[in-house]
């Protein structure tokens, strides 16, 4: 079976934020559930545009939908362990880019990797239905932070 792979930029990310695992994240197997480590991409991105006071229907002057996403799951998560989400952006376009997400925790003295994923989101006009452009504005963000 081909596994996700995923490579992570060696500088510095676009933005860290860390998101505490809720007992409502937990599953069956006692640990965190995929659906919800995609509910805690979705909210690390959130916040991500909220520093620049966007939203995922205004990015400085575009819309965003997210047109596929790749997770790798590395570790257990469990209630009450908080996720660290570094966020770096790669493959800029003028329609499109990749946001990468590193999640770790720090459990028993260590730092214990949770997942590697990413998501490919298209600039999205919801009013015509089209991929719109990238702005300037949010190329500026993405490129410097």
């Amino acid at each position: 079976m081909g596994r996700v792979k995923i490579k992570f930029p060696t500088e510095k990310p676009l933005f860290q934020v860390i998101i505490p695992v809720r007992i409502s994240d937990i599953n069956y197997g006692n640990h965190m559930g995929n659906d919800s480590l995609l509910s805690i991409i979705h909210e690390s991105r959130m916040q991500l545009l909220s520093q620049w006071g966007y939203t995922e229907l205004n990015a400085g002057g575009t819309a965003l939908i997210m047109a596929d996403v790749a997770i790798a799951y590395k570790g257990e998560a469990f209630y009450g362990d908080k996720l660290i989400v570094n966020i770096y952006v790669e493959e800029l376009t003028d329609r499109s880019f990749v946001l990468l997400y590193h999640i770790t925790t720090h459990r028993d003295g260590a730092t214990k990797d949770i997942a590697h994923a990413k998501t490919g989101m298209l600039c999205f006009n919801y009013d015509t239905r089209k991929i719109d452009l990238v702005t300037e504005e949010l190329k500026e963000h993405l490129i410097n932070g």
